[in-house]
């Protein structure tokens, strides 16, 4: 039981999955980030065409 445990200690296949979950934990939230920004700003882009296309319908 003693060799298991140290075995266990000595292994490190659980601390790298723990990093790759993190790393990739990291990158969904930089790119849930950028798709926010992006769709707020489009929004308002959009809302500025139709408001300049809907004033050039006066003429």
């Amino acid at each position: 039981m003693i060799k298991l445990i140290k075995n266990f200690r000595k292994d490190e296949a659980g601390a790298v999955t723990v990093d790759w979950v993190v790393l990739t934990a990291a990158v969904v939230g930089l790119a849930v980030a950028a798709y926010t920004a992006i769709e707020t700003n489009t929004k308002s882009l959009a809302s500025a065409a139709a408001g300049a296309i809907s004033s050039e319908d006066d003429f």
